[in-house]
């Protein structure tokens, strides 16, 4: 079942983070589909989050997205070299963002690895928020679209994910914002999957 709108329109953005892991993301690029299971997630609040503020003054232009309503894709680089997939929540009013950290490959790998140069499926395919950008075909060409379809879209497999198997922990290379934004333990991974990103 697509997952619609008002599942990202929704307040809290440490949910909305949490229950995306199981869902699956797909992308359909270049007449190419793809998708994963997601496994891993990082939550960004406008409110007590020091890295929200920052990121705000850094990418001022390509962070008007993010003053979308829940359910539009806010992509942009970092190091110039890798794009970042987040997904706009709660309002147009509330800069929310959830983070697509990890992803297990599920259609399209063939068109996956060759995105990627690689010879064979691996946990370096899609572990990671640059790498499953680039295995799932996602450029900041694609920046304030829809997470509707037609070319990105979320469906729920009806997989139950139970407290147990998920770790939350501090989000990933945020030291620049200081400790404050560190220590939130805003990152959710399965913790049985072997394609969520290395820990911190």
């Amino acid at each position: 079942m697509n997952l619609r709108l008002d599942f990202f329109q929704r307040p809290d953005v440490l949910l909305i983070a949490r229950e995306l892991l199981g869902k699956r993301v797909s992308t359909h690029i270049g007449g190419e589909l793809t998708s994963g299971r997601i496994v891993e997630t990082e939550a960004y609040r406008h409110e007590g989050d020091p890295s929200i503020t920052l990121h705000l003054q850094r990418k001022r232009q390509q962070a008007q997205a993010l003053y979308r309503a829940g359910g539009h894709a806010y992509l942009y680089t970092v190091y110039r070299v890798h794009t970042l997939f987040n997904i706009t929540t709660h309002d147009a009013q509330h800069p929310d963002a959830v983070l697509i950290r990890a992803i297990e490959p599920l259609e399209g790998q063939d068109v996956m690895l060759r995105r990627r140069g690689l010879a064979k499926p691996a946990r370096n395919l899609t572990a990671g928020p640059g790498v499953l950008s680039q295995a799932l075909g996602l450029t900041p060409a694609l920046n304030g679209e829809r997470v509707t379809g037609p070319h990105i879209w979320f469906d729920d497999l009806g997989e139950p994910i139970a407290d147990e198997q998920v770790v939350a922990s501090s989000r990933v290379g945020l030291e620049y914002a200081g400790q404050d934004a560190v220590d939130l333990p805003w990152r959710f991974r399965l913790a049985d999957s072997k394609w969520t990103s290395p820990a911190k």
